[in-house]
């Protein structure tokens, strides 16, 4: 079989308001092209063809038929991931699938199961940690400058998304909330820094039994709240290393994103891990303030990581953002979804290796296949 050459054909299914982040995106990099765009709402995904120029629109079939599509990006809801991301693989193609990867621990290893079986790949949001924000402190870590790892502290606290999003239902779903939804970035980036977790403990509440929908053309209605939305956990990374979480869609005011990695030495300060950029800022014992390191790396958006699975694979290397670490990122939210039901720790059966770090060069912008 003749391998294919020059840019690499990407199919999405799924058209909704992520689709548009995307979209803008992977039209800025040469060495992807998008070739088709499903939906189940065909005048959906009419819609973002005429936007953004796709040639091929239509159902899901649409992409999936397309000979010319080598990887397909599944946006549909979470509960949907699975099944989806199944029929991608039975029709010959790659997978990159938003996150969480799936909804329950034994899809996820059906899904990476028959992935190996095919000889197919499976990437997995988010792909702001190969953004030049959280690469740099990632950098900033291995160069020993705090000392050896001792902990982290990561913290996310809003509102919730009721407010802004037309269609947040979804959101407070079995496979959403603050943990699935929001958890993926700042977990996935912790793992980078200090490898795979071995076990965890949490509490969780839910302040309301319905939200109510606060713009679109849905305002004002109320929906039900499935699962708990502000999660407090402890991680005790396989190292040795402990990690403190929080999440939550349940403050009023919503403060500033943190993640700190801690050394014997000083801690580094990350940028949100939900963006492509930000500076690194570190304090050594002593320092009355921060020193401010310049991010150095990939600034761009979300599609980052498919362009990084698209060049590995035509470069015959594994890509960074494999199945099997957001199957891992998978298992440490479901086992803090377990352990707010319990007074006892749950311990991890998944391991997975960190990434290498993305080189520092890497230029989304060069056509390079």
């Amino acid at each position: 079989m003749t391998t294919p050459t020059g840019p690499v054909g990407v199919g999405i299914i799924g058209a909704g308001v992520i689709a548009a982040q995307y979209l803008t995106q992977l039209a800025t990099f040469p060495d992807v092209e998008v070739r088709a765009i499903g939906d189940l709402r065909a005048e959906a995904s009419a819609a973002r063809a005429e936007e953004y120029g796709i040639p091929h629109h239509g159902g899901v079939e649409t992409v999936l038929d397309d000979p010319d599509v080598e990887i397909v990006i599944n946006l549909t809801i979470p509960a949907a991931h699975h099944a989806v991301s199944s029929s991608i693989l039975e029709a010959g193609k790659h997978v990159w699938s938003e996150k969480p990867l799936t909804t329950n621990r034994e899809d996820a290893a059906a899904l990476l199961r028959q992935a190996s079986e095919t000889g197919l790949r499976v990437g997995c949001a988010p792909d702001t940690v190969l953004g030049a924000g959280v690469q740099t402190a990632l950098r900033t870590l291995a160069s020993g400058v705090v000392g050896e790892p001792r902990s982290a502290v990561a913290r996310f606290r809003s509102p919730g998304p009721e407010s802004w999003h037309p269609n947040p239902d979804f959101l407070f779903q079995a496979g959403a909330g603050p943990l699935y939804d929001i958890g993926p970035y700042y977990l996935t980036a912790l793992v980078m820094a200090y490898g795979p977790v071995s076990s965890v403990s949490a509490v969780g509440s839910r302040a309301s039994e319905t939200r109510t929908i606060g713009s679109g053309p849905r305002a004002g209605e109320s929906f039900e709240v499935e699962v708990p939305t502000h999660v407090n956990g402890v991680l005790r990374f396989a190292s040795g290393t402990t990690g403190s979480v929080e999440f939550s869609f349940d403050d009023p005011i919503g403060r500033p994103p943190v993640l700190e990695l801690t050394g014997s030495t000083g801690t580094i300060a990350l940028p949100d891990p939900n963006v492509f950029e930000g500076p690194t800022l570190v304090a050594q014992r002593g320092d009355e303030d921060w020193t401010e390191h310049e991010a150095t790396g990939a600034v761009t958006g979300r599609g980052l990581g498919v362009l990084e699975m698209a060049r590995a694979i035509r470069a015959g290397r594994p890509h960074r953002l494999t199945g099997e670490l957001a199957d891992h990122v998978l298992d440490i939210m479901i086992s803090l979804d377990e352990a707010t039901g319990t007074t006892s720790g749950v311990d991890l059966a998944s391991t997975v290796s960190a990434p290498a770090l993305l080189d520092e060069d890497f230029d989304p912008l060069a056509a390079t296949l």
